[in-house]
């Protein structure tokens, strides 16, 4: 199948030649057809797999005819960085149609969204910001036809679901088609879509809920304050190309850019301390290559658009099992192959094991052969030298030490259920 065979009108067509679109991807196949016959649909992908075209084409395709410079479509999405791109690829897509997109999202000015939304036919916004314009009588959507939620689960995750009731209440309820996209479906979603969609709505799903087959990922347990020297050594010892690094914390993200910076790494990080400018900047630099590393929270990563990213390190351990997979959906994309790691510690047992439960397979854990596990945390700024500051990892005794441990960090770990492999240690040594 090719995007020909969807009968798109001409230039709706030539946008999708000029964005270098040939064959759809499953979403895509599932979803546009169903869309474009006007159900109501819940679409369930992985993170990667094209969901943004599955809604955009067929919302370009409906807009070509009829009213302009009226608010037809309101797409919903939970971070600016998103909205940005769902706004990019709306003109990428939509270069020769002359619809018109505006975004609307804090941060920034309100002045100049008030004038753009006077002649928008589509409008991607954040939930709060949009409310701010609601309630300002700035923005008209009288006349809105379409209404996306896109990643649904992450709206839920920040909190935005009473702000998405608070603006469903503004919209007309008569002949408006709801689309609702999520790369994991929790309970809470299944009942949001229960309240917003018809019930013959039509559900549609490429592949499951687990990370893409693109993906290669494992643990690396470690102790805590060791964490820093273990991501140095596996970023000096991996070939790597574009690294994402997920913190828990926007501080812990600030710090560890710094540090990797300092270390010699072109590095920064994107977290909800930086103005817009600077967060933009440093998207622009991290897709252009300028920075290789780049350090990030859940939030501000939302957005993060980059096909060619090589690897995905979890320094901190993600709140859900749902987070774990968005995570590591942000390399193995495009059909390209891609490595996921997280580091572990002993406090993470119970969400390893959920983790685990949720994508149905275990997880490879890993360890290296020649970090000093022993380090303690007055010297972990050096991995290699710990209280036994003679002994070279990688000498006899050395390798003895790391066995020992190697099993005693995979004490807690269930060998029926985990396939163990070490760089340079039998996985025999450590059980």
């Amino acid at each position: 199948m090719n995007f020909k065979d969807f009968s798109f009108h001409p230039p709706i067509a030539a946008g999708v030649a000029a964005a270098g679109y040939s064959t759809p991807t499953p979403i895509q196949t599932r979803a546009i057809p169903r869309v474009m016959q006007g159900c109501d649909v819940m679409g369930l992908a992985q993170t990667g797999t094209g969901k943004t075209a599955a809604f955009v084409l067929p919302i370009l395709h409906r807009l070509l005819h009829g009213r302009r410079r009226a608010v037809r479509a309101l797409i919903l999405a939970p971070t600016r960085e998103l909205a940005e791109q769902i706004h990019q690829d709306i003109e990428m897509l939509g270069i020769k149609t002359g619809l018109r997109s505006a975004t609307v999202y804090g941060g920034v000015g309100i002045q100049r969204q008030v004038q753009l939304l006077k002649s928008a036919d589509i409008v991607v916004a954040c939930p709060g910001r949009l409310l701010d314009h609601i309630h300002r009588q700035t923005v008209d959507l009288s006349h809105l036809e379409v209404l996306v939620l896109d990643e649904a689960d992450q709206m839920f995750d920040m909190g935005f679901l009473p702000d998405i009731r608070r603006i469903l209440s503004h919209l007309p309820q008569s002949h408006r088609q709801t689309l609702l996209f999520s790369a994991t479906m929790p309970i809470q979603i299944r009942r949001l879509a229960g309240d917003l969609l018809e019930k013959k709505h039509v559900r549609v799903q490429a592949g499951h809920e687990a990370p893409a087959d693109t993906v290669n990922h494992a643990f690396y347990p470690v102790a805590r304050h060791l964490k820093t020297a273990l991501l140095l050594e596996l970023l000096g010892n991996t070939h790597i190309g574009a690294v994402l690094v997920f913190t828990r914390t926007k501080h812990r993200a600030r710090q560890l850019g710094e540090k990797l910076a300092k270390a010699g790494y072109r590095s920064t990080s994107l977290q909800g301390n930086l103005s817009q400018a600077r967060r933009q900047n440093a998207m622009n630099g991290f897709k252009s290559g300028k920075y290789q590393v780049l350090v990030a929270t859940d939030i501000a990563a939302r957005g993060i658009d980059v096909s060619k990213v090589s690897h995905v390190i979890n320094y901190d351990i993600p709140g859900t099992p749902e987070a774990y997979i968005h995570r590591i959906g942000r390399t193995g994309r495009a059909e390209r192959r891609g490595e996921a790691f997280t580091m572990i510690t002993d406090e993470d047992r119970q969400m390893v094991k959920a983790i685990q439960r949720v994508i149905g397979v275990p997880v490879e854990q890993r360890v290296l052969a020649d970090f000093n596990y022993h380090a303690s945390a007055r010297v972990k700024a050096n991995p290699c030298r710990g209280r036994r500051a003679q002994q070279r990892p990688g000498s006899r005794t050395g390798r003895k030490a790391n066995r020992r441990a190697a099993k005693g960090a995979f004490d807690w770990l269930s060998p029926r259920k985990a396939k163990l492999s070490a760089h340079g240690i039998p996985a025999a040594d450590l059980l």
